[in-house]
């Protein structure tokens, strides 16, 4: 996936501060989950998200897809370069006729704790507007199902 953050990878590339820009073709998910291929979480995860040491790598990704922050797990079921999302974040989207190739981003470690923190009530550095989270969509989905950040 990405080697370094100043180098590009045909998944995501750097975009911002706090975000990469991925290409991925979105498809709805009747289970409701948000996931990508679990192979490629896992080096996602391990190139973006860990630093030095041994870390956990199945630990959710934060992505972005329209004006929506939404935690991404691995499944083995998915498709390379796929994203799968709950058939209602499809619904938010232009989407008309999955799968399609979409813009989606992918928030760096730093942002992606900060989304989680604030998503969980936790006190977080900067404030809500600064991480990109619009009042009313940091809903948590207790059934299991992915969390909205």
């Amino acid at each position: 996936m990405v080697v370094a953050e100043s180098h590009t990878h045909s998944m995501f590339e750097r975009f911002s501060s706090g975000y990469y820009l991925g290409r991925l073709y979105v498809e709805p998910d009747g289970a409701g989950r948000a996931a990508i291929s679990r192979a490629q979480h896992e080096q996602v995860n391990e190139q973006l998200y860990t630093g030095e040491g041994v870390e956990r790598t199945d630990l959710p990704l934060v992505m972005k897809l329209g004006n929506t922050h939404f935690t991404v797990g691995g499944e083995a079921d998915v498709p390379a370069d796929t994203l799968v999302v709950p058939e209602s974040l499809v619904e938010e989207t232009d989407i008309r006729n999955p799968p399609a190739l979409r813009e989606v981003f992918l928030a760096k470690a730093d942002r992606a704790r900060q989304l989680l923190s604030v998503a969980e009530g936790l006190p977080t550095v900067g404030s809500d507007s600064e991480a990109g989270v619009a009042s009313g969509d940091t809903s948590r989905d207790e059934g299991g199902g992915p969390t909205g950040i």
